[in-house]
Parts: structure tokens; C-alpha cells; sequence
């Protein structure tokens, strides 16, 4: 019933995020990554707004991502640039790759999409199972501050075909002692008056209090080697509506 970010969203997502478009993360990314000799995978690697810089900046990176379309985008990309990454479809919470790396990466916030506590355990638990010995996850989170139940929102994009994209952003569930928000995107292409492609996104959103995941992670096995709010290194968040970035390393077993 539903696309998983697909070729309609990967559509708008390229239009208003072009390669080189930044929050602070894709240079932050860059420094923390800098010294890294070995391999760096990042989850949730979209169409490559990230991963190119770093790629193109000497880091040997691969991507993983559920969404065909989104990738698709990354390999055109990488293709007419003449980067060769190795890209992986795959559920960030359940995938197998051969190899391990020195550093896991999540931008973006990406790893709120994953739905339910048990999920996100598990995913964490993962992630420290490919990683090599002392190896790091670097991931972004944020706290929503809009709390408005059954907000609507709409946006549209011109595309360089002359046909227009729309998108409605319609909040079907909002469960603060769950901590998650459920929206449903609807895409629209329209040409000339008449529609022309159309796709239903069902999109989940869980949050995190700083302490909560502060906990999670420890019990998980892993160190927290710095916490940076909006791409400033080593500075604490003051209030929700940041973006806090962890970095952690792996420990134990």
C-alpha cells in the first residue's frame, strides 16, 4: 500500500537537497572521519548527499539504504562523477555484509525511522556486531518541538521537466508516551493540469530523551566518546529541537 521513500519522494528530496546542499553535518562528518584508515559504512545513505563529499574527500565509504529509487539516484550520482562505492539495499535494523568497519555513520537523523524501542535495540545491537574492535558509531538525533495533533502541511517543487511536485504532510498519530509521531506523504506529479504520478509514504518518527539514550547505549556496550548539538563538537544541547550528534565506540566483547 505504502512507497518507502520512493521515486517521487527520491524526486523532491534531490531537488531541494542537491549534492552539496549541507546542515553543518556533511563538514562535521568529514573532520570526525578524517583519520580514518579503514572502511566507514553509513546508514541511510539516501541519493548520496553526504556520502559523495566523503567519498570525494578520500574516505572510503560504502552506503546502505532500503529504498531502491534512493539509491538508484546515489549510483547515477556516483556514476557520472566516477566514484564507485559499494551500495547495499537493505533494512538499516537487519543486513549482512561481509566485511567490518572502522566507523558506522547515521546523518540526519535517519535512525528515528526505525519504529519501536525493541527495533531500535536491536539495530544498535547490530551495529555493534559489524564494527570492527574499538570501532565508532556516529549518529544524529533530534527532539520534534511541534506537538500539534492532525497537522497538515503542504509544499511543491518545479521540477527542470516543467511539471510540478506536490506534497501533502498529513500527522496521523501523535503518542507523546510512546514518544512517536506517524505522518502520511502524499506525492503528486502533475504536467499541464493532469496528474501524472502519484505515491503514499507512511512515515514514522520516534524521538529520544537525552538520558534515555544515554542509557540505552551504555547498557548496549558502548562508550560515549562525545555528544556535539548542531554540529558543534563537544558542545552540549540546551534545549529540544537540536540536533545532538553521538559518537560512540565500541567496547566489551
Amino acid at each position: 500500500m505504502y512507497d518507502t521513500y520512493g521515486e517521487l519522494c527520491t524526486e523532491v528530496y534531490d531537488l531541494s537537497k542537491p549534492l552539496g546542499f549541507t546542515f553543518g553535518d556533511v563538514e562535521f562528518y568529514l573532520d570526525r572521519l578524517s583519520t580514518t584508515q579503514g572502511k566507514v559504512l553509513e546508514v541511510g545513505c539516501g541519493s548520496g548527499r553526504v556520502l559523495i563529499p566523503l567519498l570525494q574527500a578520500g574516505i572510503d565509504i560504502d552506503g546502505l539504504d532500503n529504498s531502491e529509487a534512493m539509491l538508484e539516484s546515489c549510483k547515477k550520482r556516483c556514476d557520472k562523477l566516477q566514484l564507485q562505492p559499494n551500495l547495499f539495499k537493505a533494512e538499516m535494523y537487519d543486513f549482512s555484509i561481509p566485511h567490518k568497519y572502522e566507523a558506522i555513520i547515521i546523518p540526519g537523523g535517519s535512525f528515528q525511522l526505525i519504529e519501536g524501542r525493541e527495533q531500535a535495540i536491536s539495530a544498535l545491537r547490530h551495529f555493534k556486531s559489524c564494527l570492527q574492535p574499538n570501532g565508532r558509531l556516529i549518529l544524529d538525533l533530534f527532539m520534534p518541538t511541534d506537538f500539534t495533533p492532525f497537522l497538515i502541511q503542504t509544499k511543491s517543487w518545479d521540477t527542470p521537466s516543467d511539471e510540478v511536485i506536490t506534497l501533502e504532510d498529513k500527522r496521523i498519530e501523535l503518542n507523546v508516551l510512546e514518544q512517536k509521531i506517524v505522518s502520511l506523504l502524499k506525492y503528486e506529479k502533475w504536467k499541464n493540469g493532469k496528474l501524472m504520478k502519484t505515491e503514499l509514504q507512511r512515515l514514522p518518527l520516534s524521538w529520544y530523551g537525552k538520558y534515555e539514550f544515554d542509557l540505552m547505549v551504555e547498557k548496549l556496550g558502548y562508550e560515549i566518546v562525545m555528544k556535539s548539538a548542531d554540529y558543534k563538537q563537544n558542545t552540549e544541547p540546551e534545549k529540544a529541537g537540536q540536533m545532538i550528534t553521538y559518537e560512540l565506540k565500541q567496547v566489551g566483547e
